[in-house]
């Protein structure tokens, strides 16, 4: 069994800058948007590095959704290409 953990307060220069943090509109597209925003264009190699976390968790969402995983990718990096 096990027991139930309290919370604390935050230290007060977190909770200060909690306080004064100002919300940002979540412009990102969901995964499904992405799904639905994919189309062939002409593409460019690139090679990069990325957390292997994150990379992890977009190979789940783009089979979830019987994508490939590089091609969700671009779909949400051509999403925030848009935005700039």
């Amino acid at each position: 069994m096990s027991t139930a953990k309290g919370y604390t307060k935050a230290p007060t220069d977190i909770a200060e800058a909690i306080e004064r943090s100002v919300p940002v509109d979540d412009f990102l597209p969901s995964p499904d948007e992405i799904a639905e925003m994919i189309r062939k264009e002409e593409t460019v190699p690139v090679t990069m590095k990325l957390k292997k976390k994150t990379i992890e968790q977009y190979k789940r969402y783009a089979r979830e959704r019987g994508l490939k995983y590089q091609t969700f990718v671009s779909a949400l990096l051509d999403s925030y290409a848009k935005r700039l």
